[in-house]
């Protein structure tokens, strides 16, 4: 899968919507220095400083020494200061020894470039072999893009008409009654194709909203990627990778991964959301930091991809014991308990990425623009 990376930030950009220009808010127990570590992330860094990490570009903006935050490395050390009543960063860049006082002959980039002669020589008057150093350290990464390219291409979300009138399987070359990877299969019917690449989905879990009851999409889980060997009706279908085994009835899509790209911009939706989130995916049960979650709002919601919305725990309602009123209820406030990006919007619903998690989460937690 071929992907676009995310190489800077437009800050002008960033900053022309009206919420970009509030004021940095700090976080109160920020450090006075911090050098990264492998592993870490710049979303991670902009929360170590500041209450919301996305405005991160106004804090580094103001300093001149940070030119690119994505090009900041493991080792760097960065200080936070206060100047002129405004909140800055310097970065101090780690140097890695590339010689000891002891090495026979370390032949470094410049020396590469300018076309050294000297070389140490022994005592037959050979020259003696030389080290050729290159860094060769990696910047830090925006978000943990591992945890989200397994959902980048499948599954996805569509209406009820979009996956009842795709084609299907409706045999196996060989008589099987399930099939795999290195299989082949007969679908229904693909006489025009688009592409030489399908995906085998199966229909998932419809996407309700909590609020409305209305149903927002169905989740079509992804079983199989094919190679289309022979169009017509039924159309022959090479099984190159399967993580589930094919049953017939299966359905069968283009492949979309040539439309993906991996390009964020932090930042809050320009308008109010108020939504919540109604599904976990993955396989796991509880939500925490860095879990994928589909949320009930999407495109139409002008839901766009790399938009931060705050997580709310809903609030619960209990019974007060005391209260002079019969079965007296009280509906206990939300309680903010995290934070997420949009990584993947759809039409009416978004899968999204826990950034942070405070509290533990749960389906029907409230999520809104920060």
């Amino acid at each position: 899968m071929a992907f676009r990376t995310f190489t800077g930030l437009i800050v002008s950009l960033l900053i022309s919507t009206s919420v970009w220009a509030d004021e940095i808010q700090i976080n109160p127990s920020h450090p006075d220095q911090y050098t990264v570590v492998k592993g870490d992330t710049l979303w991670e860094l902009s929360g170590k400083f500041l209450i919301h990490p996305w405005q991160w570009p106004k804090l580094w903006s103001r300093n001149a020494q940070i030119k690119n935050p994505h090009l900041i490395y493991p080792g760097d050390t960065l200080y936070f200061s206060i100047v002129d009543g405004n909140p800055q960063l310097s970065l101090s860049r780690s140097e890695i020894p590339l010689a000891t006082a002891n090495s026979p002959c370390i032949l470094q980039e410049e020396d590469y470039k300018q076309g050294r002669k000297d070389f140490a020589v022994s005592e037959d008057g050979k020259v003696l072999p030389c080290i050729r150093v290159t860094e060769l350290k990696q910047a830090i990464r925006l978000i943990p893009t591992e945890t989200i390219t397994s959902f980048l291409s499948s599954p996805k979300v569509v209406d009820e008409n979009e996956l009842g009138k795709a084609p299907y399987v409706v045999d196996f070359v060989g008589e099987h009654l399930l099939a795999g990877t290195g299989d082949r299969a007969y679908v229904r019917s693909i006489t025009e194709p688009k592409s030489q690449s399908y995906t085998i989905y199966r229909p998932g879990n419809a996407y309700i909203s909590p609020e409305s009851g209305e149903i927002l999409g169905y989740e079509a889980q992804y079983i199989a990627g094919t190679s289309l060997q022979q169009p017509g009706d039924p159309a022959t279908l090479a099984i190159t990778k399967s993580v589930q085994e094919i049953r017939i009835g299966d359905r069968i899509m283009l492949n979309a991964e040539q439309d993906l790209v991996l390009n964020y911009f932090p930042r809050p939706p320009e308008q109010r959301i108020n939504g919540s989130i109604i599904s976990v995916l993955g396989g796991v049960s509880q939500i925490g930091r860095y879990n994928v979650v589909v949320i009930d709002k999407g495109t139409t919601d002008g839901i766009l991809a790399g938009h931060e919305l705050d997580i709310y725990q809903r609030g619960n309602i209990v019974k007060d014991s005391y209260s002079s009123v019969k079965n007296d209820q009280v509906n206990l406030p939300d309680e903010m308990a995290g934070t997420l990006m949009v990584f993947r919007p759809f039409e009416r619903v978004s899968y999204a990425l826990v950034m942070k998690a405070t509290q533990a989460l749960h389906i029907l937690d409230k999520v809104k623009t920060p």
